[in-house]
C-alpha cells in the first residue's frame, strides 16, 4: 500500500478515542510494526519491545481490568506519569472539558466520567492493544526517550492504512494483570500503551481536534539574519 507523505501523516493523525468493531490484518500491523522500528535510538540500542494484543487475550484484559477498577484496586504502572502544571496542566484540562462536551457528560456526571474512565482502561474499545515495553534493568532517561520515538512512528504508520490510534496510559494501570495474559518478563518496564483499529467518525470524541501552540512561542532562533 502507498503510504501518503509525511507530511500529510504528521497532520492528519490525531488521538482517536472510538473505533469501529473490524479486525485489523496482521499483516498491516506487521507493515507498521516494520516502520515504526526504523525510529532512531541513542548508540542504536533499540532497547524496544511490543506485545499486540487482539481477540480473546484482549477481552480478558479489558474484562478483567475493569473488574480490578470496580474493586478499587489500587493502579501501579511501571511508568507512573508526573504531576502537570502550569500551562502544561491548562492544555490538559482543555483537551479534558472539549471532550466531556462533545461526549454530553456534564461536570457533575460522576457516572459519565467513570464510564469513560473504564473505556480508557479498555483501549477505547479498539480492536488491538500495543504495549510498549523494554528490559526493566536499562536506564529509564534515554532508554523512555526512544520507546517515545517508536510510540510515534507507530501513529505515523498506522495513518497510511487508515488506521487510527490513541497513545493510552491508563491501559497501562495494572501490569501485573498485563503480564500474565501476554506473558510479558516480570523484569520488564511497560512504558507505553497504545490502542490501534479503524476510527468510528461517528463517536462525538473523534471530532475533537486539539490545538498546538504557534511556531512563535515554543521556538527562538539563534545565529540568524
Amino acid at each position: 500500500m502507498d503510504c501518503m507523505s509525511l507530511s500529510e501523516a504528521m497532520h492528519n493523525r490525531k488521538s482517536i478515542r472510538g473505533f469501529l468493531p473490524d479486525p485489523v490484518p496482521k499483516e498491516h500491523l506487521e507493515r507498521i510494526i516494520e516502520l515504526a522500528i526504523q525510529s532512531p535510538s541513542a548508540s542504536n540500542a533499540q532497547p524496544w519491545l511490543l506485545a499486540v494484543v487482539t481477540g480473546q487475550p484482549l477481552v480478558e484484559l479489558n474484562t478483567r481490568g475493569v473488574g480490578l477498577r470496580e474493586k478499587r484496586a489500587p493502579v501501579n504502572p511501571d511508568v507512573a506519569p508526573a504531576d502537570l502544571f502550569g500551562d502544561y496542566l491548562r492544555r490538559r484540562r482543555e483537551v479534558g472539558i472539549q471532550i466531556f462536551k462533545l461526549l454530553g457528560i456534564e461536570r457533575d456526571d460522576m457516572e459519565g466520567r467513570e464510564e469513560w474512565n473504564r473505556k480508557a482502561l479498555r483501549f477505547f474499545d479498539a480492536p488491538v492493544g500495543i504495549f510498549i515495553y523494554t528490559d526493566g534493568t536499562l536506564e529509564r532517561a534515554r532508554t523512555d526517550f526512544d520507546l517515545g520515538l517508536l510510540t510515534e512512528g507507530l501513529c505515523l504508520g498506522a495513518t497510511c492504512f487508515g488506521l487510527g490510534t490513541c497513545i493510552d496510559q491508563q491501559a497501562l494501570c495494572y501490569p501485573d494483570l498485563i503480564r500474565e495474559v501476554t506473558g510479558i518478563p516480570d523484569d520488564s518496564r511497560l512504558t507505553a500503551a497504545v490502542a490501534i483499529g479503524y476510527p468510528d467518525w461517528d463517536f462525538p470524541a473523534n471530532r475533537l481536534d486539539s490545538t498546538r501552540e504557534p511556531l512563535e512561542t515554543v521556538t527562538s532562533w539563534h545565529g540568524f539574519d
